[in-house]
């Protein structure tokens, strides 16, 4: 279970459709990705499996944070040869805290996240989405809420693009 004390201690990022996420641009490429991410944590670059010669070749990019024991990657950039970076999903523990329009977007449990965009749809008179998993967030074509079991509890890791 997330406590307090760990949400207070993460970065803050903010999420910009169609531009970027923190100090990730969409369209970086492998190099600038790693040198934007080393405010973070330590980087590990690999290659993404290839399956069809028609698509462009694409790299792993984990973030693991600076003085935290977890194996678990903070952040998961995937970057394109042919477009550069396209997606960033941030960890439900070790990941920063991503606001969509001061919507938190990270960590949340996923219930209570759901109220949350529901109001905050409700208010700005916009509307709300489900994948097909269930989870709901922002109807942004850039966001798409994941849920990743923290214990007993199903917190948000949302992929952004």
């Amino acid at each position: 279970m997330t406590s307090k004390t760990e949400v207070a201690e993460r970065d803050e990022w903010s999420y910009s459709p169609t531009v970027g996420v923190g100090p990730l641009r969409f369209g970086m490429t492998v190099d600038e990705v790693v040198e934007a991410a080393e405010m973070l944590g330590q980087t590990e670059v690999s290659d993404c499996a290839r399956d069809y010669a028609i698509f462009s070749p694409t790299w792993k990019i984990q973030v693991h944070r600076h003085r935290v024991g977890s194996s678990l990657p903070a952040v998961t950039a995937y970057v394109s040869q042919t477009v550069g970076l396209f997606c960033i999903a941030a960890d439900a523990v070790q990941g920063p805290q991503v606001a969509f329009d001061g919507l938190q977007l990270v960590g949340r449990d996923l219930s209570e996240l759901e109220s949350d965009a529901i109001a905050y749809a409700e208010a700005m008179d916009v509307h709300l989405r489900y994948t097909p998993e269930g989870y709901a967030g922002p109807d942004d074509p850039g966001v798409l809420m994941r849920g990743q079991l923290v214990g007993h509890v199903l917190r948000s890791r949302p992929l952004l693009w």
